[in-house]
């Protein structure tokens, strides 16, 4: 947990926020204190999201799902507001580390108490599907673990199974990487048995510490989930038995959670939790964080009625968790880099002309305002700007059902009010110059055909991946020639940069580097990237094994 910054609200409704636990792709997520001393895990979403209706529509409908969620096993919405100005929910907070923190970098659990999480996970399940709900991103950092059993955390995508309820855009898979069901991956129909699958790569995790589909990127993991068997290490008896029925490609072979929980614990995951589950190493931390807890003490403030919350920036600033998250970050999580302005921020103190000179442009402000009532507390007045940069500033093309955004700043931008780049006027699209010819434009051997922006559908590793977009600028050979932007069915975005070896009419080959600010989960390496021409299109092939050798049908972005 981090203390609260000089951009966090002090209160949320009724709840005195004591420090922040993470932010992800959908708001910020704080530890609160009620008026009766409960303390609680408050998610409040940006205030851009607040914005849009479809949003507020589907996060109650969402609300009053996980409210229905209330087994012994899980985290309990305890109280929510989402027709606030800044729409927030508050869960049960819980004192314990996530299975990331406490069997990651090959740290496995003992054989029992991994029998007991995935028993106490199974009735956990049982009671989510009973209510008609598929959970949808069972994975390691949504379990914690306490000395009363193991809970299951984020309901924030979970999804009714009559499809009455989603955060989720149409064709957009939400998941993990390696802990995804194939049909999840593959954009079938998701059942609870989805949650199953989840649930048995859990369970080797917790056993070996590391996921049973093992790799270093996303396209890997998902490759390896849909075509690949698990790797189960060194699990033995029922356990291992359970996780491989668990792991089955086909939905309809895996067994039913009150089964798992019934091979797992015949009398129930209480009886043996009651009797001790945790090492005592975990007893002890878990102790000592309980503790600790109890000496927190939140900036006195008065407490305000639902409403605004500010925040300092609109935009995800790179979460350390994924969209929905109650609980502990995901160390291994990969965030998704926020989309970058073309043109430099205007800050909210500068001129009223100024800033409505900016073309395309428009400003939300959500301010709050606290009082301070001693010589600790705080009073601020916080405000956002959400600018949405139009008519040319950003090009959106939806491909798939994921909404692709110019993630990249047009290195050719001027500033608004400069002059506009003399360039050869471009030759007609169907007028391709002769091969082996290169057509010199400005200071560069690129034709003009090639330039500006392109977007399209990827393959990687044999399986429809994403989109990938390409910013293609002026260069000469040996000189950066351009972006490509790679985005995975998760939103996870890696970036490569590609400098000119060589170009004609037909054909540009540049050598591809993956950028060094990339996540984690991004391919690393050196590769060839051809963009040939195909009438009005490009196709995108790339010798890039780590990535998949991904393929790419481009279409030309079009201009403002």
């Amino acid at each position: 947990m981090q203390p609260l910054a000089a951009d966090d609200p002090t209160t949320v409704g009724p709840y005195r926020l004591l420090g922040r636990l993470g932010h992800g792709g959908m708001g910020r997520v704080y530890l609160g204190r009620s008026a009766g001393g409960r303390t609680v895990a408050v998610k409040v979403v940006h205030p851009h999201f607040a914005l849009d209706e479809e949003f507020r529509a589907r996060f109650r409908r969402e609300v009053d799902a996980a409210r229905r969620v209330g087994g012994a096993w899980t985290a309990p919405v305890l109280d929510a507001d989402p027709d606030a100005q800044v729409p927030w929910v508050a869960t049960g907070y819980v004192a314990g580390p996530s299975l990331t923190q406490a069997a990651g970098d090959g740290r496995p659990l003992p054989e029992h108490s991994v029998r007991v999480l995935g028993a106490g996970l199974a009735e956990a399940l049982t009671a989510v599907h009973g209510l008609g709900l598929v959970h949808r991103d069972v994975k390691p950092s949504n379990v914690l673990l306490t000395v009363d059993g193991p809970r299951l955390i984020d309901f924030g995508i979970a999804r009714a199974t009559d499809n009455t309820a989603s955060l989720t855009g149409t064709g957009v898979s939400i998941g993990s990487p390696g802990y995804m069901a194939p049909e999840q991956i593959l954009g079938k129909g998701v059942t609870g048995a989805a949650d199953v699958f989840s649930l048995g790569a859990v369970l080797v995790y917790a056993a070996k510490g590391e996921s049973p589909f093992p790799g270093d990127s996303s396209a890997a993991l998902l490759y390896k989930v849909v075509h690949e068997e698990p790797e189960l290490g060194a699990l033995t008896g029922e356990v291992r038995d359970v996780a491989a029925a668990c792991l089955a490609k086909n939905p309809a072979e895996r067994p039913a959670p009150e089964e798992i929980a019934r091979r797992l614990a015949p009398e129930g995951a209480a009886r043996l939790v009651a009797a001790g589950w945790l090492p005592g190493a975990l007893v002890e931390q878990v102790s000592r964080g309980a503790v600790q807890l109890l000496d927190l003490e939140g900036a006195p403030a008065p407490v305000p009625p639902s409403g605004p919350v500010g925040f300092s920036s609109p935009s995800v600033t790179g979460g350390s968790a994924p969209a929905g998250v109650f609980g502990p970050p995901d160390p291994g999580y990969a965030p998704v880099p926020p989309p970058r302005p073309q043109e430099p921020p205007l800050s909210d103190n500068a001129p009223a002309e100024t800033r409505d000179a900016a073309p395309g442009r428009f400003s939300v402000s959500v301010s709050a305002t606290s009082s301070p009532t001693s010589a600790e507390g705080r009073g601020r007045r916080l405000s956002c700007s959400v600018a949405l940069a139009v008519a040319g500033a950003l090009a959106a093309v939806t491909v798939g059902g994921i909404l692709v955004v110019n993630m990249l700043p047009d290195s050719g931008h001027k500033e608004a009010g400069s002059a506009p780049p003399t360039s050869t006027p471009a030759p007609p699209m169907d007028s391709a110059p002769p091969s082996g010819t290169a057509q010199p434009s400005g200071t560069g051997p690129v034709p003009e055909f090639y330039l500006g922006a392109w977007n399209g559908p990827a393959v990687q590793a044999g399986v429809a991946f994403g989109t990938f977009r390409v910013d293609l600028e002026q260069a000469a050979v040996g000189k950066e020639v351009a972006k490509v932007t790679s985005t995975d069915p998760l939103g996870i975005q890696c970036v490569d940069v590609l400098t000119l070896e060589s170009v004609d009419g037909k054909e540009l080959v540049a050598a591809g580097e993956a950028a060094p600010d990339n996540p984690g989960t991004c391919a690393k390496g050196s590769h060839t990237v051809r963009l040939t021409r195909d009438g009005d299109a490009l196709k995108y092939t790339s010798q890039y094994p780590q990535a998949g050798d991904p393929t790419a049908d481009l279409k030309r972005v079009p201009k403002g």
